[in-house]
């Protein structure tokens, strides 16, 4: 749950980002990225990536099976393909967050809530997940080979014993938030498109605002994500190398 430690601190960049809209950019080491929801029924999904050497990037199957979690929440950390820490998950108002669910698709988003363009439309039109990723992975020099999978922030997604997922609807009211902290200089492409798995015949129009805040230093002691799981250590310590390595360890 939350601890309000963000809440003090002042924003050094804010952004909110609109039902349908998309985001990237690269957040330095030692920033805390503060999601906040402002509405009931958001979901943010987000792919993360070393901005320093792009082929390093969010490893979905190693952040869970190190962390031995189905969920996403405070004290967990989003491991790199290179056991390394990309972000850490400082503050959540939730304690759930969905790693399962992937984009929407083009093809999905017309089934679901009725097909739309752009030419008729113009920017009413309805976004999706997948088309999102796909044009702010090529502004940053990658494409779709990169793609990796998503964290759908404010979702649950639970699964049954007979192994299907099922989205819990009303899992996110509005002030929701969650907070990560960069380990490492951070690519960060954001989709603020619905859930693959809403049931919702209606597509969803929840605003979240994006803000960065200075963070105080890591202390390996009492950091609650260094010492959340003996996996987490291990992989900050591979960060940490690899920062003394390069001469840039804080």
């Amino acid at each position: 749950m939350s601890t309000g430690m963000t809440m003090t601190r002042k924003a050094v960049w804010s952004k909110e980002l609109k039902p349908g809209g998309k985001w990237s950019g690269v957040i330095g080491r030692g920033r805390l990225i503060r999601f906040t929801a402002l509405g009931a029924g958001a979901n943010l999904a987000a792919l993360l990536y070393h901005a320093d050497h792009p082929a390093e990037r969010y490893n979905m199957p190693d952040t869970l099976k190190a962390q031995h979690t189905a969920r996403l929440t405070k004290g967990h950390v989003l491991m790199s393909d290179n056991g390394r820490v990309l972000a850490s998950i400082v503050d959540d108002t939730l304690g759930w967050h969905d790693p399962f669910g992937a984009l929407t698709t083009r093809e999905g988003t017309d089934a679901k809530y009725g097909r739309t363009t752009y030419q008729e439309l113009r920017n009413d039109w309805l976004r999706n997940g997948l088309d999102n990723a796909a044009v702010e992975l090529a502004r940053n020099g990658l494409g779709l080979r990169d793609l990796v999978p998503a964290v759908n922030f404010f979702s649950k997604v639970v699964c049954g014993e007979d192994g299907r997922m099922r989205f819990v609807s009303g899992h996110a009211p509005a002030g929701a938030s969650v907070t990560l902290r960069t380990e490492l200089n951070v690519l960060l492409i954001l989709s603020n498109t619905p859930h693959p798995l809403d049931p919702s015949d209606s597509y969803p129009s929840v605003p979240v605002r994006i803000e960065v805040l200075p963070a105080d230093p890591v202390d390996p002691e009492t950091d609650f994500c260094v010492n959340f799981r003996g996996e987490n250590r291990r992989a900050f310590e591979n960060t940490w190398e690899y920062q003394a390595l390069r001469g840039d360890l804080a």
